[in-house]
C-alpha cells in the first residue's frame, strides 16, 4: 500500500486528487494550516475514512513540513498548496513569494533531510500562467516562459527549483503545467464559479447583474477531476519529466458566459466592445420565464468593470497536451467544455436553490415568532 502526503488538500484539486488515490488504495494524508475558520467542507465526507489523515502543517514553515514529513514517510508527494489566485499576487506579492516559491523549496529540503531523497516521488502544482506574455501559440513543455504576475513569477521560482533538484540531487520531481482546470469546487472568487453562481442566481431571481473584466481572455479550460488522474500519472512515469496538462481547445470569458447562462434558459448576445461590452438577453425559455417573470429580452446581465482588469493581463493562454497523451495514455478531451459549464452550473442552480430555501423558513419563522405562532 502506498503513501502520499497532499498539501493544499483542503482545495479543489485536494480534494479531487484525495478521493482518487483512495479509489487506487493510497493512504492519503494531508496538511491544513491553523487558522481561525476551517474550511474543510470539500473534504468533510472523507473524515473519519481509516485510510485519510490530516496534519497540521504551513509551507511557510519549514520545521512543520520537516515534522509532518518525517513521520508519514511518503511515497508521493503532492504539492498543491499556494496563493493561488493570479489578482491577489498583485496585492499580496511578498505572501506569494514565500509560499509560492520559498514553500516549494521547503518541501525539498524537508524530503531531503529527512532522508527520502532516494525514495519518496514529488509532483509540483506549475501553472500556465508562467508563459504569461505568451511567445508562441499553443504552448508546450519547450515555449519559453513569460511570467506577467507576482503570482507567475512566483511559480517559476517553484519550477526550476524542482528542475535544479531533479538534476542536482537525481530527485524523483517534476511539474505540471497545468492550464486552466475548473470544477464544482472552484472557490467563488474565480472568475468561471463566479459566472456559473451569477448564472444561477440570475436565473432564480437572487441576482440582477454580473460584473467582469477582459471578456475576450482566452483559456484553455478543462474540468479539475480530470487533471488529477495526469497528476498521479506523472509520479507513475520511469523518469521524472515535465507535461503541460491542459484540453488543446481554447475558449474566451464571453463562451463561457453563454453556455452558463444558455444552460440556466437565457441566450446571450453581446454588444459594443471593450470596456463598452455588455450581455444582453436575446432570448428565454419558456420554462425559465414562467418561474421569473422579471427578466425580459433586451435586459443587460452583464457589464465590464475596470476594477477587474489586471496590472498586466495574460489574455492567450492554450495549450498543447501532445506529450503527456503520448507518453502517459492520458485523455485530455474526457469531460468537454459544455459538459464542465453544465456540471459547474447544475451544483450552484442546487446551490442558491437551498439558499432560497433557507431564506424562505427563516423568514416564515420571524413572522410565525412575530403573530405568536411559535414561541
Amino acid at each position: 500500500m502506498k503513501t502520499a502526503l497532499i498539501t493544499g488538500i483542503t482545495g479543489q484539486d485536494g480534494s479531487f486528487l484525495s478521493e482518487f488515490l483512495l479509489s487506487k488504495g493510497y493512504e492519503v494524508h494531508g496538511t491544513i494550516r491553523r487558522s481561525s475558520v476551517d474550511y474543510r467542507e470539500r473534504i468533510a465526507h472523507l473524515e473519519g475514512q481509516p485510510k485519510f489523515h490530516l496534519h497540521y502543517a504551513d509551507l511557510g514553515d519549514s520545521m512543520s513540513l520537516i515534522r509532518v514529513i518525517s513521520k508519514v514517510r511518503p511515497d508521493e508527494i503532492y504539492n498543491l498548496a499556494a496563493q493561488s489566485h493570479v489578482q491577489v499576487s498583485f496585492d499580496s506579492p511578498e505572501f506569494t513569494a514565500n509560499v509560492d516559491a520559498t514553500g516549494v523549496l521547503r518541501i525539498l529540503e524537508a524530503v531531503r533531510l529527512s532522508g527520502l531523497a532516494d525514495t519518496c516521488h514529488i509532483y509540483q502544482a506549475s501553472t500556465s500562467e508562467l508563459y504569461g506574455k505568451v511567445e508562441e501559440v499553443p504552448q508546450n513543455e519547450e515555449t519559453p516562459f513569460h511570467p506577467y504576475s507576482p503570482y507567475a513569477v512566483a511559480k517559476l521560482y517553484g519550477h526550476w527549483i524542482v528542475k535544479e533538484y531533479r538534476e542536482a540531487y537525481n530527485m524523483f520531481c517534476c511539474s505540471g503545467i497545468l492550464f486552466n482546470h475548473e470544477s464544482e469546487r472552484r472557490g467563488e472568487t474565480f472568475v468561471t464559479r463566479k459566472i456559473t453562481l451569477a448564472a444561477a442566481r440570475i436565473a432564480q431571481g437572487k441576482q440582477s447583474k454580473l460584473y467582469l473584466g477582459n471578456l475576450s481572455s482566452l483559456r484553455d479550460w478543462g474540468y479539475a477531476k480530470d487533471y488529477v488522474e495526469c497528476m498521479w500519472l506523472m509520479l507513475q512515469n520511469d523518469k521524472p519529466e515535465d507535461f503541460v496538462i491542459a484540453t488543446g481547445i481554447q475558449h474566451s470569458v464571453r463562451d463561457f458566459c453563454y453556455y452558463a447562462f444558455k444552460h440556466v434558459g437565457i441566450e446571450l448576445e453581446f454588444v459594443g466592445e471593450g470596456a463598452d461590452e455588455k450581455g444582453v438577453i436575446k432570448s428565454i425559455t419558456p420554462q425559465l420565464s414562467a418561474v421569473n417573470k422579471r427578466l425580459t429580452v433586451g435586459d443587460v446581465l452583464i457589464e465590464v468593470s475596470a476594477d477587474f482588469f489586471r496590472p498586466t493581463d495574460v489574455v492567450n493562454l492554450w495549450g498543447d497536451p501532445s506529450k503527456a497523451k503520448e507518453k502517459l495514455g492520458w485523455n485530455p478531451q474526457k469531460t468537454t467544455f459544455e459538459e464542465l459549464v453544465k456540471i459547474m452550473v447544475d451544483a450552484d442552480m442546487a446551490k442558491v436553490a437551498v439558499e432560497r430555501a433557507g431564506e424562505s423558513i427563516r423568514t416564515n419563522l420571524v413572522e410565525y415568532l412575530e403573530k405568536g405562532i411559535v414561541k
